[in-house]
């Protein structure tokens, strides 16, 4: 299980990523990408060459997976096989091997652009929520990422986040009850009984893990919603770092730590730092999945 370390130095396990949920897209990246074969490594390589090529990070990284390409590389050719040499979650510095894979040559050469095209965003994702993380390093916050995923890679995005030692949002709607504010704006100013019965029944939802609530303002707003009982976390979408540092100090004064605060809208590694140290909980951040750039790994004989 892949581990990574927490803001105190100790080690944190991180879910494993399930591969049989992520097969489906595995068979689709090579069914897009192999089509009906590959004449040029049928031409120019022989049916019995064997050989062995190394997986080769050109910059500093966070690695993550290296299980999934093993699964990839079974995918084109069962007799390919990869020797992990650093493991998901664990840093890489550039020229670092991260793994090594043996076997037929055109199978190698055939699977080489979508397991690298695996690992490249993938990396990329644990390596930018790597940056956020370290950037609020000291603080009491969490960074969280949200659903702003390619569609269909929500299971590998989400578990590169964590690989990176980010924390995962939801996985889908059923997970929790989360109102926002166009769940709420015809609720009225006189809102609480009515998001009190709408919370009241969020908590009889089968599966649904956790309640959230976004607040708009925090005069007008928090100091009402924090009346109400069973919510989990409290939404602060786009507020600056004054309304931020108020509403923690509110919520502080009414109902000590919790709900959890969560900050999102707007967050960039330029400001997280100063997000962060308004004393809120938890950062989400839609970036990390994204506008996470692919780094630059390659696979050299």
């Amino acid at each position: 299980m892949p581990k990574v370390k927490k803001r105190n130095g100790k080690i944190r396990k991180v879910a494993k990523l399930d591969l049989r949920r992520v097969q489906p897209l595995i068979d689709l990246a090579v069914c897009e990408d192999f089509g009906k074969g590959d004449p040029t490594s049928e031409i120019t390589i022989g049916k019995k060459e064997r050989a062995r090529g190394y997986l080769m990070t050109r910059e500093e990284i966070v690695v993550c997976g290296m299980e999934l390409i093993r699964e990839v590389l079974k995918t084109y050719d069962p007799r390919l096989t990869l020797k992990i040499l650093i493991e998901d979650g664990q840093r890489a510095s550039v020229a670092d091997r991260l793994g090594v894979i043996e076997g037929p040559l055109r199978s190698m050469l055939s699977a080489e652009r979508v397991v690298l095209n695996f690992l490249q965003r993938m990396c990329g994702i644990s390596t930018m929520t790597w940056k956020f993380v370290s950037a609020i390093r000291g603080t009491r916050s969490r960074i969280y990422d949200t659903r702003k995923t390619i569609p269909g890679w929500r299971e590998l995005e989400k578990y590169a986040v964590r690989c990176g030692g980010g924390y995962n949002h939801r996985m889908n709607l059923g997970e929790m009850v989360m109102f926002k504010d166009n769940h709420l704006a015809d609720l009225g100013k006189r809102f609480e009984s009515k998001l009190r019965n709408m919370v009241g029944q969020a908590r009889q939802k089968p599966g649904v893990k956790s309640v959230i609530v976004e607040v708009d303002h925090v005069d007008d707003q928090l100091d009402r919603v924090l009346t109400i009982p069973g919510i989990d976390v409290i939404l602060l979408d786009n507020m600056g770092q004054w309304q931020l540092k108020h509403a923690v100090e509110l919520r502080n004064e009414m109902c000590g730590r919790r709900p959890l605060l969560e900050a999102s809208g707007g967050i960039t590694l330029n400001n997280v730092l100063s997000i962060a140290s308004c004393g809120v909980d938890r950062i989400a951040v839609g970036a990390i999945t994204h506008s996470a750039v692919a780094v630059d790994i390659g696979l050299d004989r």
